[in-house]
């Protein structure tokens, strides 16, 4: 059997590290040190390390990678390969070249497409009907390197990041179950990613989740499906923060030279406003400090007249 070092961190991992078990002797795990979590800042483990020490696997947390001797602790493994799944520090090339066939990583896009920190929320954001997982190995690039094998899923009209998030990372299991052995004894080649097609992907920011209603509303909608649960939608209301849980493109044409952000209806089915292109209907609201509320409920509580205006975010989006 392979010997396998994994490198992982997050949730999303977990299942890879599932299919390295299967398909190899797993001799270390490597995820990112225990972090404060929570209000009570109490020290937490990964959801990797958690695995790996019910599983009874040695389990290695640097605090730091790139210009340290950690190569040296990681060739003691006499690893065949390490395989990396989202575990959040930039490999340097004496790390990549350490096991006898190098590091290979599984990229929740179809790359070159999506490159970078935040893939999943990318696609589903810039309307993508069809996303995947890569195994690659891996170069000194950022997602650069050439690719063994890939895996396709398509995206659904009602998918969030945290529901796509689960199927890439069961897909993410069934592709290292199904070419990691291959690439270790050379059946599956890897093959050099197009010059073309490529599309970063940076790490989410809180302010991404703020509503801008120079967009299109077919564009909001799938904003607010990327950006869930994390930062999630929202806009303001009287100065208060307004979180929009569920909202839905509206159907009829808003009228000429109408500002954006303006509230168009207000019923028990939603509160439509006015985007740059076609209306927005809110339909699950959350005003800061009270519970999640559906429009009905909400308007009873916080009416919101017709033709008053939602604000623009102080730093537009991009579309």
């Amino acid at each position: 059997m392979p010997r396998i070092i994994f490198m992982g961190t997050p949730q999303f991992a977990v299942r890879s590290l599932e299919a390295c078990l299967e398909v190899g002797e797993v001799v270390a795990v490597v995820t990112q040190p225990d972090k404060p979590k929570g209000r009570g800042q109490e020290v937490s483990q990964s959801p990797v390390k958690q695995l790996a020490l019910a599983k009874g696997l040695p389990v290695l947390q640097p605090a730091k990678v790139k210009g340290t001797d950690f190569a040296q602790t990681l060739a003691a493994y006499a690893a065949d390969v390490a395989v990396v799944t989202a575990y959040g520090k930039i490999l340097p090339q004496d790390v990549l070249d350490t096991p006898t066939h190098g590091c290979v990583n599984v990229h929740a896009s179809l790359l070159p497409r999506f490159r970078g920190a935040a893939p999943i929320q990318w696609a589903i954001a810039l309307g993508d009907l069809v996303t995947g997982v890569c195994l690659m190995r891996m170069d000194a690039g950022m997602d650069t390197g050439p690719v063994i094998d890939r895996a396709e899923l398509p995206i659904l009209p009602t998918d969030t990041s945290a529901s796509l998030h689960d199927k890439l990372a069961d897909l993410s299991g069934a592709l290292l179950r199904r070419s990691l052995p291959g690439y270790l004894t050379g059946s599956l080649v890897p093959v050099a990613q197009p010059t073309e097609g490529i599309v970063p992907a940076p790490m989410i920011r809180k302010e991404d989740g703020e509503l801008d209603w120079a967009l299109p509303a077919v564009v909001l909608e799938r904003r607010l499906r990327a950006f869930t649960p994390w930062p999630g939608a929202s806009t303001r209301w009287n100065g208060q923060l307004l979180k929009i849980h569920a909202a839905a493109v509206a159907p009829g044409v808003v009228p000429p030279g109408t500002q954006p952000g303006t509230v168009l209806a207000a019923s028990p089915d939603g509160i439509d406003v006015a985007c740059a292109e076609g209306t927005l209907r809110l339909q699950t609201l959350q005003l800061e400090g009270r519970k999640a509320l559906p429009a009905k409920d909400f308007l009873a509580g916080t009416p919101i007249a017709v033709s008053s205006v939602f604000p623009r975010p102080l730093r537009p989006s991009p579309p």
